[in-house]
């Protein structure tokens, strides 16, 4: 009985519309497959993948125990353009000295040796 209620209701001899065609399913697009290696360079022409060089901390390489908060060309280093402070996935920068950088930037903003902001546009 169920099957006789699901016929076809396009034109004549036309099976329904598969489920597949919706959300989820595979298709190629208007543009075509992507090229191999997707995000991160693996397809580069000659065959070379880009190599990565892993980040380390700038404060343990130079053995800089303390983060000075007076020394804001330093910590300008660390801050964007914007005016926020760069995180250490960006400048390899370990977690200890992640948060003593941090809390120098905060500070020297405060005593206005940083610019809290970037400039307006």
């Amino acid at each position: 009985m169920a099957e006789e209620t699901r016929t076809s209701s396009g034109p004549a001899g036309e099976a329904p519309a598969s489920s597949s065609e919706g959300h989820g399913g595979h298709r190629p697009g208007p543009r075509g497959p992507r090229p191999a290696g997707g995000p991160g360079g693996a397809g580069r022409e000659g065959g070379r993948k880009y190599f990565r060089r892993k980040k380390v901390c700038k404060f343990c390489v130079e053995k800089i125990e303390n983060i000075n908060y007076k020394d804001v060309r330093l910590l300008a280093q660390f801050v964007a353009e914007s005016g926020k402070i760069v995180p250490r996935r960006l400048t390899g920068v370990c977690t200890p000295h992640q948060r003593r950088l941090s809390s120098a930037i905060k500070q020297a903003r405060n005593i206005a040796l940083l610019p809290f902001a970037g400039r307006a546009m």
